[in-house]
């Protein structure tokens, strides 16, 4: 389903002509248009800097640990990465979305299964050229507005380390950002502890939080499956009913999931049966929703490193409406308090 969205898009929308990786710095000049995959047209009095997740494979013989800035696994990935998930942002707030030299899906698992999680991968290139980004958004584009960090895998990854080592060094920056979903990369209570800058989400409308969350089906949470995206000491908040225990959230109360429409080549809103429920000892939400089953290859590398009945792709679309509406929310309630 996704594949065959991921080609109508790339033909109607990829367009990476002018990136530029700067011989200086060694960091991409963000001041190119083409080394951005969206620069807005400003229409709100809010922005939202988003993080894309791994769109490079890079598992065919040969391939670099490292994506180029025209890398067209990230460059036909990135308008489907944005209509599924970034979308939802959209409606409250301006979207930027950098392009950056992300750690290929094979190098990163490399990482992952001798280190025991990806940071090794993305602290260097990946975190630099985020961070090029940021500079060169708050320097030229932000113009002082309030602002949410937003993520998924690998970006929220590299957000993390944007929350424990940017805006560490620009406070003056993180007190205006309204919320950082953190979405599909496990926050631990160790990172809470290790960082008494960080606040996580305790409902709904909280501001200058870190929400975050990694959906999973029965199989996984029986399991106890091992996966990429998941650590000891993990917190995972209900992108329904907004609550850190077990209180059952059922699809009657989602607003709606994302969906590809019958005819193939569009979004809609439906339902796919998304509830949610958060399971506190593994610290992720649970989900009897319907999901369509994967090529064999593919399922192979998703039960790798997702397990056996993982959620990954679905973080988003799953709760679309739910995470729109509450970032109207967490708006509000910032304006009101600033």
């Amino acid at each position: 389903m996704k594949k065959f969205f991921l080609i109508c898009m790339a033909i109607l929308l990829a367009i990476n002509s002018s990136a530029v990786v700067s011989a200086a710095t060694n960091v991409p000049d963000y001041s190119k248009a083409g080394n951005w995959y969206q620069i807005p047209d400003i229409t709100k009095d809010v922005d939202t800097f988003y993080i894309l997740a791994t769109e490079y494979l890079g598992f065919a013989e040969g391939s670099s640990d490292y994506a180029e800035m025209d890398n067209p696994d990230m460059v036909t990935g990135a308008p489907v990465q944005y209509a599924m998930n970034a979308s939802a942002f959209a409606e409250s707030t301006n979207v930027f979305l950098p392009y950056y030299r992300q750690a290929s899906l094979r190098y990163a698992g490399e990482v992952w299964r001798k280190t025991g999680d990806i940071d090794e991968a993305i602290s260097g290139m990946p975190y630099n050229d985020i961070t090029a980004a940021l500079d060169y958004y708050f320097e030229n584009y932000n113009n002082g507005r309030p602002f949410i960090l937003a993520s998924h895998s690998q970006g929220s990854a590299i957000a993390k380390l944007v929350l424990k080592k940017y805006f560490k060094e620009h406070p003056d920056y993180y007190k205006r950002m309204v919320a950082a979903y953190v979405i599909g990369y496990a926050v631990t209570k160790d990172d809470l502890k290790a960082n008494p800058h960080w606040k996580f989400a305790t409902g709904e409308s909280d501001t200058g939080v870190i929400i975050s969350w990694n959906t999973e089906g029965k199989k996984n949470v029986e399991a106890n499956a091992r996966t990429c995206v998941l650590f000891p000491n993990a917190i995972s908040i209900n992108p329904i009913n907004w609550k850190l225990d077990d209180t059952y959230a059922p699809a009657s109360e989602n607003l709606g999931s994302l969906v590809i429409n019958a005819t193939g080549d569009g979004l809609e809103i439906g339902n796919v049966g998304a509830d949610a429920q958060v399971v506190p000892w593994r610290g992720v939400i649970v989900t009897n929703a319907k999901i369509d089953p994967m090529p064999a290859d593919l399922a192979a590398v998703a039960n790798e490193f997702f397990g056996p009945d993982g959620r990954h792709e679905s973080d988003y679309t799953f709760y679309y409406n739910n995470i729109k509406a509450n970032v109207a929310k967490r708006i509000a309630t910032f304006k009101a308090n600033h």
